[in-house]
């Protein structure tokens, strides 16, 4: 499958077969290439917690609005950021870099994420949000439908997957068999009105 068919074909979909057993391998391979997706200095700021537990499953989906999809998806994903992973041994982002570019970056990350709590948690959450539309178009060349998903209570599924207070809930994501058709797009916005050319204002 072509990336642009992936991007037209992909859609939120919320009914799944909950019978279907997703093969490791395909887990695997879904989060191997997450974790290709880009992030500020190499950080990597995302953690893929992936609920496995059919009984977590079912409190989750308790203050997740009893969404079904958070039971009835082949994975779910809770995807979070770690907010301080720039100062948790930075060197080893760039370990295999050679020294000169090591010497520059290393101390970059510092500089660029020290003292800076907004921009700390900014960079974090639009890592998640890129390597969670990675995962959502491999999904679909592999077969498979998905759902992203901020309508559940944030601090509710902290404290059911044991969230570290430096870290964030981005959102969550399940993947799996679609039963359904997601409904027609909405209504998209004409290009027009959602692109700026240079400035807003003319």
């Amino acid at each position: 499958m072509k990336v642009s068919e992936a991007i037209q074909s992909r859609r939120a979909v919320k009914h799944f077969d909950a019978t279907h057993e997703m093969p490791a391998a395909d887990a695997a391979h879904l989060l191997s290439h997450a974790m290709l997706a880009p992030t500020a200095f190499n950080v990597q700021h995302w953690r893929f917690v992936h609920v496995q537990d059919k009984a977590l499953r079912q409190e989750i989906r308790k203050v997740a609005w009893d969404q079904a999809q958070v039971t009835d998806a082949s994975m779910l994903l809770v995807l979070c950021a770690d907010t301080k992973a720039w100062e948790k041994s930075p060197q080893r982002y760039w370990r295999n870099a050679p020294q000169p570019v090591q010497d520059f970056m290393v101390p970059a990350i510092g500089q660029y994420y020290g003292g800076r709590e907004q921009v700390q948690r900014d960079e974090a959450m639009r890592t998640c949000g890129i390597a969670a539309m990675s995962m959502m178009l491999l999904a679909r060349e592999m077969g498979y439908d998905s759902c992203p998903m901020d309508g559940f209570d944030f601090d509710a599924v902290g404290k059911l997957i044991a969230l570290p207070d430096d870290h964030l809930i981005a959102m969550m994501l399940a993947i799996g068999k679609g039963t359904q058709a997601a409904w027609p797009r909405g209504g998209q916005l004409a290009m027009e009105e959602v692109v700026i050319n240079n400035r807003f204002g003319g």
